[in-house]
């Protein structure tokens, strides 16, 4: 990675010789932190693509302003509400799609051609980033959500027989079920079923819905289903595997804090876990003595349907077309450049949703794990109307299934009900 920063520097100091036109646009970025950090700075990675693309582009300008996670999404809001926002911004779908239907983004129809459709070759990942009649997200990097289990403890309890090692790794209920009641047996405490709040909810979505093959929704993506005798199983299952100690309630937990207890080694498992937890928590599993494995969700059918990030760029309409046209070269110098593309995939420690860029990661074999679990992927549904009001029914109605202030089939419905007007209201 630093051989080839060093060549965007070198290359961006070809701007200084190169003649500036005298119509040159200028662009703004907006960016999360999203790719590595160079010498513990935000933002120079990102600033080294910027110069590469503008020593290729001298007439056109990019100002890159990084943002955070925690307060970049209201000023994103703040600046559309107020005329400002950035012409550029690497984000999700869930987000993007939806600043889409509200008419403030521009279409990407164009650049999604047959040949580039083919080159993804992933119909759930070309769906995330539509609204279903226009383009709004040009798709760049991809990974699954999963979840892990401490490898070395269950090597250390002679436990690690119970898991899949081959392949992609699936696994059943059953075998899931005999791996958590073996590790209580032994004191061990079990994955926690995280539900203080939205944080992280997406995992326990999938690890529930996995559980039986419920449905979350309808073929359409019109109306909530998981409330069906399949997700209510499920729910009741969580419910007599946390009443039975095989998993730890998690009523006082988020998604993040859960994940930090897995890496303490406090707990045997997680139910979230991508190869970027993986990557940012290397040091302290290091330290604390914990090799992790990672899994797909179990399921009675050892089939998981998962679900997984993609990031992609998105440009807004600012009503100005000279930077609408500047701002589409600049993503897809970002996205598909031959160099800087798959470069980029892997400052992102992700895969790319090109498959022409083939393996970027040639001899890992737990990035290979990640890689083959795209064929799982279900379809997409944080881009669906009311997508954000269904988020606090989910975890407020699993913590009141946890705590016994509802049953299973209570909660599942109350949850349900709550998702479909959420999807009402937003029609």
């Amino acid at each position: 990675m630093k051989k080839m920063i060093v060549l965007f520097l070198a290359l961006a100091l070809l701007i200084g010789v190169l003649p500036v036109s005298a119509q040159a646009t200028e662009i703004t970025w907006w960016a999360f932190p999203t790719f590595a950090t160079v010498d513990d700075t935000v933002g120079k990675y990102e600033q080294s693509v910027i110069d590469a693309f503008q020593a290729a582009n001298p007439d056109i300008t990019v100002k890159l302003e990084m943002i955070d996670f925690q307060s970049g999404p209201e000023k994103i809001a703040t600046a559309i509400e107020g005329g400002t926002a950035p012409d550029v911004l690497f984000d999700a779908p869930g987000r993007i799609i939806d600043y889409g239907k509200n008419g403030k983004l521009a279409t990407l129809d164009d650049l999604f051609t047959d040949e580039y459709k083919a080159d993804i070759a992933n119909e759930n990942i070309i769906g995330a980033c539509s609204d279903g009649e226009h383009y709004y997200m040009y798709p760049f990097s991809t990974f699954p959500f999963v979840m892990a289990y401490n490898k070395t403890l269950l090597e250390k309890e002679g436990l690690l027989d119970l898991v899949n090692l081959e392949g992609d790794r699936t696994w059943t209920t059953e075998k899931f079920t005999e791996l958590n009641t073996a590790l209580a047996e032994k004191g061990v405490m079990g994955p926690i079923v995280f539900c203080q709040a939205q944080g992280g909810d997406q995992g326990t979505r999938a690890f529930i819905q996995n559980l039986y093959s419920a449905q979350m929704l309808n073929p359409e993506m019109t109306e909530w289903t998981l409330n069906s005798e399949a997700g209510i199983k499920a729910m009741q299952y969580v419910v007599d595997e946390v009443n039975a100690g095989h998993l730890t309630e998690g009523i006082t937990y988020a998604g993040t804090p859960a994940i930090e207890a897995f890496v303490a080694g406090t707990v045997s498992g997680t139910l979230l876990w991508t190869p970027a937890n993986a990557k940012n928590h290397a040091a302290t599993l290091e330290e604390n003595g914990i090799e992790v494995i990672a899994m797909p969700y179990p399921s009675d059918d050892e089939t998981p349907d998962l679900e997984y990030y993609v990031g992609g760029f998105a440009v807004f309409n600012n009503g100005d077309d000279a930077k609408i046209e500047a701002a589409k070269k600049f993503i897809q110098f970002l996205a598909d450049d031959k160099v800087v593309g798959p470069q980029n995939v892997l400052a992102s420690n992700a895969f790319p949703v090109r498959t022409s860029f083939g393996d970027l990661y040639p001899g890992n074999e737990e990035m290979k794990f990640y890689a083959s679990l795209t064929k799982y992927y279900s379809p997409y549904y944080n881009t669906i109307d009311g997508f954000a009001g269904m988020r606090p029914a989910w975890w407020s109605n699993l913590q009141a299934a946890l705590t016994g202030e509802k049953t299973a089939e209570q909660a599942m419905n109350d949850f349900v009900t709550d998702a479909n007007k959420a999807y009402a209201d937003a029609q």
